[in-house]
């Protein structure tokens, strides 16, 4: 049975930016080099947020990177060794203005496992209550509220492409009214 690590023999920071940094890493794999590029992400947290009356909140955003408008869960990343349940809370705050009482935690997704480190932390968020939104000087959203049945329909008509939200609705179908 062939060994499963890959051993880092040497990393070069190519790309130090405010969000991500990028690097060339040579890595022993089987006795043998190989490259590999790595981009490193701080991680962040995503938040399924459930109305009383079981609508689930979803934001539509633009994405610079992708030239398009999003339809997504609440998500943000996280602020160095943040707690990711601290991070979710915070993020749905200030980009729904609610709050929840009770949180319940979905698990950890990784995003591009083959060329980044990033993961989400995935939880629903129920029992709501409204406050302010809290943007950040370079975001805007819309929100939206959906039922289940109608958020099937958008992901049939691939409305909704990001993988957090994909992942994290279909772990809190469960605990969806």
């Amino acid at each position: 049975m062939r060994d499963m690590i890959e051993r880092t023999l040497s990393s070069d920071m190519k790309f130090d930016g405010k969000l991500i940094k990028v690097t060339y890493d040579m890595a022993e794999v089987n006795g043998k080099q190989a490259w590999r590029e790595v981009v490193h992400h701080p991680g962040a947290s995503a938040v399924v947020a459930v109305t009383d009356d079981g609508k689930i909140v979803m934001e539509k955003q633009y994405r610079y990177a992708l030239q398009q408008t999003l339809l997504e869960i609440p998500a943000g990343k996280l602020d160095g060794d943040e707690d990711p349940l601290v991070c979710a809370k915070r993020e749905l705050e200030e980009e729904t203005g609610y709050r929840a009482s009770t949180w319940i935690p979905l698990g950890t997704i990784a995003t591009s496992a083959g060329f980044c480190n990033e993961v989400i932390h995935l939880y629903v968020a129920k029992d709501l209550s409204s406050g302010q939104v809290h943007w950040d000087e370079d975001e805007y959203v819309e929100l939206e509220y959906y039922t289940v049945d109608e958020l099937l329909r958008v992901i049939q008509k691939e409305r909704i492409k990001d993988t957090k939200t994909l992942s994290a609705l279909l772990l809190a179908m469960p605990f969806i009214k």
